[in-house]
C-alpha cells in the first residue's frame, strides 16, 4: 500500500528554524503553482493503490475550501485509511474544519513548537497556549480526534522549566500523537546559518548547549511514555493505533508519491525529488530534477532503524554490515536481540552517526 505527499510550500510568515523549502511567496504565485500541482498529480501513473495522503509544507491549512478540493479530488483511492493536514495555531476556523473533514481529512498536525511565549515569539511564531487549547478543541467537536503536536527541543531562551511547561500542556491537552525534534543546525534555516556563522540574530546565542538539548529531549521521552504516548521512532510518539500510517511508509520503505516544489517519490526502486523553489515549479514543464537508484541495502539500516522497535536484517545483510554492527553493539549504541537490530537508548541520541556506519562511500 503506498501513499502520497502533497507540498504546500506558502506561509503567513517564515520562523526562524525552518529549513524546508517554504516561506512569503507573492499571493499570484499560488494560482500558478496550483495549477502546476494539479497538472503534475494529473498526468502520474499510480502503479499501487493508495492508502494514506498528507499535505505539508509549509502552511496547507492556509488552502482555501477550492484548493483543497481540487488538490484532493485529483488524488485517486478516497477513502483513503488516513489523511493529514498540517497546519498553524491560531488560523484555524469552524467553517474550515468542516471543509478539512467534507474533503476527507481525518488527521491534523498542529505546528506548536512551544507551549512557552517568550520562546515562541523569537521564532516568528504568532500563537500561544490558549489559541492551541482552543483549536484542539474545535477540531474535537467536528469530530477529527487523531490530533498530532509538534514540538521543538533547542529554542532560543528554552530552559528546563519552559520545557516542563509545554510538557504539562502536553498531558492537559492530552493529544494522541506527539513529535518532538531537537533543533537542527543547518544552512537552511536562519537561526542555523546564524549559528554555524557564530552571530547573534535570531537569538542564537541563548540556543541551549547540546547537551542540554539531549536532556530535554530525555526529559520528552520519560514524560511522555507516562502519558501513554510511546516512542515508536526516534522523533514520534503515540497512543496504540494512533502512529502516523504515512510517515510508517517512509521508515518502513513502503512506496509513496510526492506532489509540489521539493517533493520526494519512492517506487520501491527508484527515488526522485522536484525542483525546490514554488517559482520555479510552477513555471516547469517537467518538475523532476534528480532520479537515482534506491541503495536498499543501506537504507533499511538508516531508515528502519529509525523505528524503536527495530529491524531484522537477512542472513546476507547480517554478513556485510558486521564490522559495522559488532563495533556498535560493542558501544552500546545497538542491541542485538534474537535477530533484531535495534537502538539503545544512547544509540537514539547518536542516531546519526550509527546510520552513518551504514553508508559506503
Amino acid at each position: 500500500m503506498a501513499g502520497v505527499y502533497i507540498s504546500w510550500p506558502f506561509c503567513a510568515q517564515k520562523c526562524t528554524y525552518c529549513n524546508f523549502a517554504s516561506g512569503v511567496f507573492p499571493k499570484e504565485l499560488e494560482a500558478a503553482y496550483l495549477a502546476a500541482l494539479l497538472r503534475e498529480a494529473g498526468s502520474a501513473v499510480w502503479p499501487f493503490e493508495l492508502e494514506t495522503v498528507y499535505l505539508g509544507g509549509g502552511t496547507p491549512g492556509s488552502m482555501s475550501d477550492e484548493q483543497l478540493g481540487a488538490v484532493l479530488a485529483a488524488i485517486p483511492g478516497r477513502p483513503w485509511r488516513e489523511a493529514t493536514l498540517e497546519a498553524a495555531p491560531g488560523a484555524l476556523s469552524r467553517e474550515g474544519v468542516r471543509g478539512w473533514v467534507r474533503r476527507g481529512i481525518t488527521r491534523v498536525s498542529l505546528g506548536v513548537q512551544s507551549f512557552v511565549d517568550a520562546e515562541l515569539r523569537r521564532t516568528g511564531r504568532r500563537h500561544d497556549a490558549r489559541t492551541v487549547e482552543t483549536d484542539v478543541a474545535l477540531l474535537r467537536s467536528e469530530g477529527v480526534q487523531e490530533i498530532n503536536i509538534d514540538l521543538i527541543a533547542g529554542l532560543p531562551g528554552q530552559t528546563e522549566e519552559g520545557w516542563a511547561m509545554s510538557l504539562d500542556w502536553i498531558e492537559r491537552l492530552a493529544p494522541p500523537h506527539v513529535s518532538v525534534y531537537m533543533l537542527e543546525v543547518d544552512d537552511d534555516s536562519r537561526l542555523g546559518h546564524e549559528l554555524l556563522l557564530g552571530g547573534v540574530r535570531y537569538g542564537a546565542l541563548d540556543v541551549p548547549s547540546e547537551d542540554m538539548i539531549a536532556g530535554l529531549y530525555e526529559t520528552a521521552v520519560e514524560r511522555l511514555e507516562r502519558q501513554g504516548l510511546a516512542r515508536y521512532e526516534i522523533s514520534n510518539f503515540a497512543r496504540p493505533g494512533s502512529e502516523s500510517l504515512h510517515n510508517l511508509k517512509y521508515w518502513q520503505l513502503e512506496p509513496y508519491l510526492g506532489f509540489g516544489a521539493d517533493a520526494h517519490s519512492f517506487d520501491g526502486r527508484l527515488r526522485w525529488q522536484n525542483v525546490e523553489a514554488p517559482g520555479e515549479y510552477a513555471a516547469a514543464a517537467d518538475p523532476r530534477v534528480e532520479c537515482v537508484e534506491a541503495k536498499l541495502d543501506e537504507e533499511r539500516f538508516f531508515v528502519g532503524l529509525r523505528l524503536l522497535r527495530g529491524i531484522r536484517p537477512t542472513a546476507s545483510e547480517w554478513e556485510t554490515h558486521r564490522e559495522a554492527i559488532g563495533r556498535l553493539v560493542g558501544d552500546g549504541l545497538l542491541v542485538s536481540d534474537g535477530g533484531t537490530l535495534r537502538l539503545t537508548a544512547r544509540g537514539v541520541l547518536l542516531s546519526n552517526e550509527v546510520f552513518q556506519e551504514f553508508i559506503h562511500a
